[in-house]
């Protein structure tokens, strides 16, 4: 494959346009022989958010993908030379973001040759724009949490007691994949706080108090239990302990075992599986 001629700029968030504090957020590459025109926007806001604590991370989020969006809509069209004089990644990019003085601006263009834009676009974008990037830690998921305590039930022989149930009120319903019935519905949830932000655990604790405000006039009827996972950076403890005392006082009272707990939990579980077949 031959090489051809490719230009490029870069995105940059500039959080105080007076101080002049840049970083790199974006990557936009056009390439005019085979009429490529890609960008790719920063996804993840770590960086970003220990560099300027204040930055409004929802905000620029929607901005940046809709800069992406509007320049892959102009890549699927005709990005050849008649659409506009001297076509290039500046010119494409200014159609979609003009000169002003936002926080969103755009570097000076560069250039060189590729046998394959895609992936040309790829490579400019882990240089300028992830390349300092902390290596993501893994986060635990829901079924993460499930599994040890699923596990111990296995050992006890009772893992086959549950059934999916849906819960439902006038205003919500919830699907519990592990229910089981001993005179009234016993619904299993597991929940993981293992994210990354402070605003992600309390926005997860809501929602769930969401679904038992929801709930509650099926009291009586339903014990909701919570199997609960902690996050894994400890500057969020505190967070966490924040949404396990809001979700406590939630209405239908439900009952929250730590992780850590999950063997008692499981002991007491068995004990009424073998009152209840007595």
């Amino acid at each position: 494959m031959t090489r051809e001629p490719y230009t490029y700029v870069i995105l940059r968030y500039r959080h105080d346009p007076l101080a002049g504090e840049q970083v790199n957020v974006g990557v936009v590459v056009h390439a005019a022989k085979s009429g490529f025109l890609g960008a790719v926007v920063r996804r993840a806001y770590g960086r970003i958010s220990k560099l300027f604590p204040s930055v409004d991370g929802t905000a620029l989020r929607h901005d940046l993908i809709n800069i992406e969006r509007a320049l892959q809509r102009l890549g699927k069209g005709d990005v050849g030379g008649d659409m506009i004089d001297q076509p290039n990644a500046s010119t494409f990019a200014h159609r979609v973001l003009g000169k002003d003085d936002s926080s969103l601006i755009w570097s000076e263009m560069g250039s060189g040759l590729t046998r394959d834009p895609a992936k040309t676009l790829e490579e400019l974008h882990a240089r300028f724009v992830t390349q300092y990037d902390e290596p993501t830690t893994a986060r635990r998921s829901d079924a993460d949490i499930w599994k040890p305590f699923r596990d111990l039930l296995l050992e006890r022989k009772i893992d086959g007691i549950f059934q999916a149930k849906r819960i439902a009120g006038p205003h919500d319903a919830v699907d519990f994949d592990y229910a089981w019935k001993n005179g009234k519905w016993h619904c299993f949830q597991p929940l993981s706080f293992d994210l990354t932000t402070a605003e992600g655990i309390q926005e997860k604790a809501a929602r769930w108090v969401g679904h038992m405000v929801g709930l509650k006039e099926a009291e009586g009827l339903f014990q909701p239990y919570f199997i609960v996972g902690e996050p894994s950076d400890p500057a969020l403890i505190p967070s966490y302990d924040r949404a396990m005392d809001f979700i406590k006082a939630a209405p239908l009272q439900p009952e929250i075992v730590s992780e850590k707990n999950i063997g008692e939990l499981a002991d007491q579980l068995a004990d009424k599986v073998l009152a209840h077949d007595g």
